[in-house]
């Protein structure tokens, strides 16, 4: 029996290795493809140079959000000091930092609201956190700060540049995965970036049907318009990555991850399916002003195959693939 243990242990540990090692050498590459992405889509001029410190930002943002996907939080999880686990998150103001300072852009007032807003969350969970995964008026409140910035660009100023507008979104999703799987300890989120060919099947699959439904349903509401062309590999790549992991990942975590599954867990997955989507559809109102009913209506029907996928085996890779397929779809040949 000592034996059988000692080698399940060595088994175990030899995994978290190469789980380990897997995640550090995938977001080493990660990072060159965003290099190279950034010099494709001629970032520098754009945010009017600086783009070395613009970069390092961006790789210290994607840092917990890689991560994450490859099990930090269960290695956060074992700090037991409380005042370290409510104010690590606060360290997420040195992106900014290293963004703003070489610039001369630095704002005090975001050098207090970042790490304000941050620990804030930490600080809700950690002392009146809720202990029913069923969604509380503490998850409310949360995914309200964590929502309402980025769909009313609350915090466009923190990085005041064209094409940077996801640094701020990148910043509250770093907060939120850490308040839910360090201090919320919220199962059934699906923030796994380990692949397997069922995510991408299921997301591949969702995204055919969708498209048979969204097609003919756009053309009827004169929402979409085919658009002949013939993007180059590099931009189809470009597009891929961008959207996969500027707004797919984001949005079927917050969505999907976190609302669809605190809904589930109070009013089951029929109910929590259409909430969600719904919450998700009318997040689109305002592409553009005053309330754009059509984009509205189609975000909703995605908003459920998005769900669908997630809940096949609540795996966000399965939603986010599907996501991705129809934004990259649309961008590249609709209008």
């Amino acid at each position: 029996m000592q034996t059988h243990s000692a080698n399940l242990e060595y088994a175990n540990s030899g995994s978290l290795a190469n789980r380990s090692l897997a995640a550090v050498v995938s977001f080493c590459a990660l990072l060159v493809a965003f290099w190279f992405v950034a010099r494709h889509f001629s970032i520098e001029p754009r945010i009017g140079g600086h783009l070395p410190s613009t970069f390092a930002a961006f790789a210290l943002l994607l840092t917990p959000y890689w991560f994450f996907g490859f099990g930090l939080a269960g290695v956060l999880s074992s700090i037991r000091n409380r005042a370290v686990r409510v104010l690590l998150p606060g360290l997420l103001v040195v992106p900014y930092l290293v963004f703003s300072l070489p610039r001369a852009e630095f704002r005090w007032a975001y050098g207090f609201l970042l790490p304000g807003i941050t620990v804030g969350l930490a600080c809700l969970f950690e002392f009146i956190g809720p202990e029913s995964p069923a969604i509380s008026w503490q998850d409310v409140i949360v995914l309200c700060l964590v929502g309402f910035p980025v769909e009313f660009r609350l915090l466009s100023g923190t990085f005041p540049h064209s094409g940077l507008s996801a640094f701020s979104k990148f910043l509250l999703l770093d907060a939120a995965l850490y308040a839910y799987l360090v201090l919320r300890r919220l199962d059934g989120v699906g923030y796994d970036f380990s692949p397997r060919l069922r995510d991408f099947a299921i997301g591949i699959r969702n995204w055919a049907v969708y498209a048979c439904i969204a097609l003919p349903l756009g053309f009827l509401l004169h929402f979409i318009s085919f658009y002949r062309r013939v993007p180059s590999a590099g931009t189809v790549a470009s597009a891929l990555l961008v959207t996969f992991f500027f707004v797919a990942i984001p949005e079927e975590l917050f969505f999907r991850g976190l609302l669809q599954n605190m809904l589930e867990a109070r009013y089951g997955a029929r109910r929590a399916l259409v909430i969600a989507s719904i919450i998700f559809g009318l997040s689109h109102f305002n592409k553009p002003l005053p309330f754009n009913w059509r984009y509205v209506l189609m975000a909703t029907i995605a908003g459920v195959f998005y769900g669908l996928a997630w809940r096949d085996r609540s795996r966000l890779l399965s939603s986010a693939t599907t996501h991705t397929l129809v934004d990259v779809v649309w961008s590249l040949w609709f209008r």
